[in-house]
């Protein structure tokens, strides 16, 4: 008998992309604030955020949406579900799954 890998339906997948990066904050319920002081060097939609991360440390993100860059790790990524595999340590199924409401 062979195993069958199921996936998420790709609209799932879309919805979860399409996500504002406040809405993907909330949805991992973790504690963010943007820094005041930040003033980007290219684009003004560039903002810096420190998150209160899963692992009890505080990470420094350069966010221009849905582009994000941890400074400390100097690893970046795009989007809701590379966010939240990243902040919270998860696989990508598990990410997902945190992600939907």
């Amino acid at each position: 008998m062979t195993k069958r890998l199921r996936s998420f339906p790709p609209d799932v997948l879309d919805a979860l992309r399409a996500l504002s990066l406040a809405e993907t904050l909330q949805r991992l319920g973790l504690f963010w604030k943007r820094d005041p002081t930040f003033k980007p060097d290219k684009s003004q939609d560039t903002e810096r955020l420190y998150i209160d991360s899963d692992s009890g440390h505080v990470i420094e993100l350069v966010v221009t949406w849905p582009k994000w860059y941890d400074t400390h790790a100097k690893k970046g990524g795009g989007g809701a579900i590379d966010l939240a595999m990243h902040l919270c340590d998860l696989p990508f199924v598990e990410a997902v799954k945190r992600l939907r409401l």
